[in-house]
């Protein structure tokens, strides 16, 4: 039982820092990120900036919870929006490889769910 908190705090710390990070770009504005909504999507740059800040506020709020109230459903929702960003790579051009380096930003929130399923 010990071993599972440790775990449990270890995936928690993990998907809190992917979370954090990304967040901090959306905010940030990251340009590849406003160029790929804007190629998706074919919104025009400003909105499309307004919609990856949205984005940034979200992941920060995410990896806040993560830490300090983590909540299932919203765990579930990380690994599904940690599958969707990684499928955006491929998706507007970049090798399937940049998809496959980001196998862990949607695994480490599934696992984290699937553990906290287990242990109640």
């Amino acid at each position: 039982m010990k071993n599972q908190k440790v775990i449990e705090w270890v995936l928690r710390v993990a998907v809190a820092g992917e979370f954090l990070g990304h967040g901090i770009f959306a905010l940030q504005g990251k340009p590849d990120w406003v160029g790929w909504v804007t190629q998706l999507t074919g919104m025009a740059q400003d909105p499309a900036t307004q919609i990856i800040m949205l984005v940034g506020v979200a992941d920060v709020v995410l990896a806040l919870l993560v830490l300090f109230k983590p909540i299932r459903p919203l765990i579930l929702w990380m690994a599904v929006w940690g599958l969707f960003t990684a499928l955006i790579r491929p998706i507007v051009g970049m090798p399937i490889w940049d998809f496959v380096e980001r196998w862990a930003n949607w695994g480490a929130p599934l696992a984290l769910y699937l553990m906290m399923k287990s242990s109640k």
